[in-house]
């Protein structure tokens, strides 16, 4: 694209050469003559002294930061515009509709109209797979489960049995949807204790628009269903346990651990490595700070953190107290030895 065409599509305002022509994006410090970036924050107006860019989106305050690059295009939201662009450089890979002869399709399966079935996958019966859905190789898919339109099932993911994903589902690769959740009852045998499984009955529903990270885990229900919000996105090696309940739009981060019979409710956010016992509300709009152990109900639209976590703002004051302690403790020591105790 040129710049002026650039600056057309996302409805900015150029500066300098508008026949630059670019073919790729990159960030900032890496950019290249051919190559279209963005510039948001004064924080990193330096990089650009120092960049090569052929075009930088860039917000109005920092238009005329110091740099050589060919053209300027001055959009409010830089990094929005950037990923409206990106599909115009990277092509998605496609991935032919029908069904490889190495796929195993059992009894009562559907499959929609243009459909990708690759080599490996097994779909067991009274599977349904929607219009223009992609099953990459080696994934398998349990009996009567049931997955939506333009969803993409990466390669190596199981669902369990009655599993149910909406429309324009992303799964990655790893993800295993629907096992038991750990529930067990101690039980004497013999005069042995004994851990005793609890049967999971329930299912695991998954909305529209739903992102699950590589080797993610979610528990079936096991009475009830464990439910999945639409718009919700899961990073990598996220656990849900059984029966959790996460409402719609929510961002559930990397190694997040929340046990059974938990909720999320709408658009809570929950930061990297974070505990969320079982039982507990984390309420609407909530933000969970990175590896906070969550052991209570957070209200809606509160940011906690710590372990246990608690109201940021009091965390940090706790956290700051725990610094000075060895300081006083120091203090204390030499007092006490001025008295000779």
């Amino acid at each position: 694209m040129t710049a002026a065409e650039i600056a057309q599509a996302t409805g900015g305002r150029l500066v300098g050469d508008a026949t630059v022509r670019v073919s790729a994006v990159a960030p900032l410090h890496r950019a290249g003559a051919e190559d279209l970036t963005f510039l948001a924050s004064s924080r990193y107006a330096p990089l650009l002294a120092e960049s090569s860019a052929g075009v930088v989106l860039v917000v109005p305050e920092l238009e005329s930061a110091p740099g050589t690059c060919g053209a300027r295009v001055v959009v409010d939201r830089p990094y929005d515009a950037l990923i409206a662009l990106i599909p115009r450089f990277h092509q998605p890979a496609m991935h032919p509709a029908g069904i490889h002869p190495g796929a195993h399709v059992s009894r009562g399966v559907v499959i929609g109209e243009g459909a990708c079935i690759e080599t490996g996958v097994v779909l067991e019966d009274g599977v349904v797979v929607g219009d223009r859905t992609w099953i990459a190789a080696y994934s398998v898919i349990g009996a009567g489960s049931r997955i939506g339109d333009d969803c993409s099932v990466y390669p190596h993911v199981y669902t369990y049995p009655d599993t149910r994903i909406g429309d324009r589902c992303t799964v990655h690769s790893g993800v295993r949807i629907g096992s038991d959740g750990y529930g067990y009852v101690q039980r004497m045998v013999d005069g042995q204790l004994v851990h005793a499984r609890i049967p999971h009955v329930g299912r695991v529903i998954i909305g529209d628009d739903v992102d699950i990270g590589a080797n993610c885990t979610i528990d079936r229900g096991m009475l009830d269903d464990t439910v999945i919000g639409s718009g919700t996105k899961l990073d990598n090696l996220v656990h849900i346990g059984h029966n959790v309940r996460i409402g719609r739009a929510c961002i559930i981060m990397a190694q997040v651990g929340i046990a059974g019979s938990t909720t999320v409710e709408d658009g809570a956010m929950v930061a990297g490595q974070v505990g969320l016992a079982g039982h507990v509300t984390i309420g609407a709009g909530a933000r969970v700070a990175a590896k906070a152990g969550v052991i209570g109900n957070v209200p809606a639209g509160e940011t906690w953190s710590g372990y246990p976590a608690r109201p940021h703002k009091e965390s940090l004051r706790a956290s700051a107290a725990l610094l000075k302690l060895p300081a006083l403790l120091r203090r204390l020591e030499r007092l006490l030895d001025g008295d000779g105790k």
